[in-house]
């Protein structure tokens, strides 16, 4: 599903709502998660799963075609840890 797709369902089942207070709602929800995360807070939707922010560290990589060796900077990268909901739902016992 993509966000386009999110929205229309949004819209679609709550009739009250027009389609540009769908996009609106879905785009603050995402919104809010990215800034939290770029704070270094974690999100946590409950049923669902967990986003949060780990350090990777600097290092020595390899350019795969040269085979010669590459700094890589120390960087941040988004996390996500399922819920137990959704891995129960995922592998049907539920």
């Amino acid at each position: 599903m993509i966000r386009s797709e999110l929205i229309q369902k949004i819209a679609d089942e709550n009739p009250n709502l027009s389609h540009r207070d769908a996009e609106r709602i879905v785009n603050t929800v995402f919104e809010e998660i990215i800034d939290a995360m770029s704070r270094g807070d974690r999100v946590e939707l409950r049923g669902f799963g967990a986003f949060s922010v780990k350090k990777r560290d600097a290092r020595t990589g390899r350019n795969p075609r040269t085979g010669d060796s590459v700094p890589v900077e120390s960087k941040h990268v988004p996390f996500f840890k399922t819920g137990k909901l959704l891995r129960d739902r995922l592998n049907g016992k539920e």
